[in-house]
């Protein structure tokens, strides 16, 4: 039997969830519904069971490289294949990368193609839909799975599959996301299931499809790959060969046009938490309808979806909302109208906002940092750094620093001089002195930046080494 590459899909930027997800963490590396795992982890872990698993390819954006490989060695990946998109180009461009490189190293790829960001409660029932539809891709179909609907929902597309008693079917067509009094008779007919986006089937075989359907595509795929360096465990593909590839889903593609896509009915609790209100169906209520996560005090309200990230969150009368806190954004919004949120989001990039990028804390392959205080002329800084963890030798043109350690030990690179300061000592980086912060104990390093100049941007860095390969 082929074995199996599971492919990980992890692009996404998840403006629906914002203030949560941001561009530079995207919803996929959030713990959306656990707080021991995010939705990344989750999707790796549910794939454990399945037979003749080989190993692992991830997609993901450049920004995201080091979150993702950060997050899949917690969970005891070592050794996974990650791609790096340097341009957002849609699905089917990435599953077409994800293919190309699984044949080279087996001319006989299975792909089982999984989103990063979806829910699926029943693990079993998963791991059952993909047993069953492995035959039929092994015998060249391009299997996708179908969610057996729960309520008429808007919200998704559909699949109306032949009539047939298998646990494969073949599929009649796609449908676009209907009208309420559509998806109604949808539920009514039986035979409709929500797309899902995850799909199985041989590398090659979709390859060959998607060369007959745009061939421009797939020539700028092997383009990028051919042109691919390798970089610290990270598979960087080049820039220049994606840049007139079509942006384009895989069901666009490939699947609305093959005569080849048979569909898996699956029941097992999935959601793909596409925005607040979909994450509200997705958690676990209390006896007034609301569900809560973090420091809530909820009086009088009821149907709610309630998130505090750093603070109490209290409501008094509130009904069939979503409040979202956050360390620099609070969103409030009618259950009805959350899938507007996007809509805020691009009027703050418009305005030319760091809202939609990042949250206050800015993680980095090294740790993280949190602004604590900002003026005219000076910044405060909370800076974390990860045991054994290291920030480039650099140098600033613009600004001086000033660093207070609060926790741990920090081996400080100052010019010429090398410096061991611990808990209440502290330094001083003059402006134009080359210096690196390194974190030589077991516990995280913790410490206070004072930035003082006329210029305090994240780009004014000059870099002269770094362990991470950062350019």
């Amino acid at each position: 039997m082929s074995r199996l590459t599971p492919v990980i899909l992890s692009g996404g930027s998840g403006s629906r969830l914002w203030p949560l997800s941001r561009e530079l963490y995207p919803k996929q590396l959030l713990p959306l519904m656990s707080p021991d795992h995010t939705m990344l982890q989750a999707t790796v872990q549910r794939l454990a069971g399945i037979a003749d698993l080989d190993r692992l390819l991830v997609i993901c954006n450049e920004a995201h490289r080091f979150l993702v490989a950060e997050q899949l060695r917690a969970i005891g990946e070592t050794d996974p294949a990650i791609l790096l998109e340097p341009l957002a180009r849609n699905t089917a461009p990435a599953v077409c990368l994800a293919a190309l490189h699984a044949l080279h190293d087996d001319s006989d790829a299975l792909l089982l193609v999984l989103p990063a960001d979806h829910v699926i409660a029943d693990t079993a029932a998963f791991q059952q839909a993909v047993a069953q539809g492995r035959g039929d891709a092994l015998d060249g179909a391009l299997v996708t799975f179908g969610i057996v609907p729960t309520r008429p929902e808007t919200g998704y597309g559909y699949i109306r599959a032949e009539v047939g008693d298998g646990p494969t079917r073949g599929v009649a067509e796609f449908v676009e996301k209907p009208d309420l009094e559509t998806a109604q008779g949808y539920l009514a007919a039986g035979g409709y299931y929500w797309n899902s986006g995850m799909f199985l089937f041989r590398a090659q075989r979709f390859v060959d499809e998607l060369e007959q359907f745009a061939p421009e595509m797939v020539s700028a795929c092997r383009g990028a790959l051919d042109g691919a360096e390798r970089d610290l465990d990270f598979v960087r593909l080049a820039r220049e060969p994606l840049e007139p590839c079509p942006s384009n889903s895989i069901d666009y593609a490939v699947m609305e046009r093959t005569r080849n896509a048979r569909v898996v009915p699956m029941d097992a609790g999935w959601s793909d938490v596409g925005s607040w209100d979909a994450l509200q169906s997705a958690g676990a209520p209390d006896a007034d309808g609301n569900v809560t996560v973090g420091d809530v005090l909820a009086h009088d309200s009821r149907g709610n979806y309630l998130r505090a990230e750093s603070r109490l969150l209290a409501t008094v009368g509130l009904e069939d909302s979503v409040v979202v806190e956050t360390a620099d954004a609070v969103l409030v919004a009618r259950r009805d109208r959350v899938q507007d949120v996007k809509a805020i989001v691009e009027r703050l990039r418009a305005e030319g906002r760091t809202e939609p990028m990042s949250h206050r804390r800015v993680y980095r392959p090294w740790g993280s940092y949190e602004g604590v205080a900002e003026g005219s002329r000076f910044q405060v800084k909370r800076i974390i750094v990860q045991p054994g963890a290291s920030l480039s030798l650099q140098m600033h043109h613009h600004r001086a620093e000033h660093w207070i350690i609060v926790r741990g030990t920090a081996r400080v690179t100052r010019g010429e001089d090398t410096l061991l300061l611990t808990e209440d000592q502290s330094t001083y980086i003059p402006l134009g002195t080359a210096h690196r912060l390194e974190n030589p104990g077991q516990i995280p390093l913790e410490l206070i930046e004072v930035q003082t100049g006329s210029y305090l941007g994240e780009d004014d860095i000059v870099r002269f080494d770094d362990v991470y390969g950062r350019r």
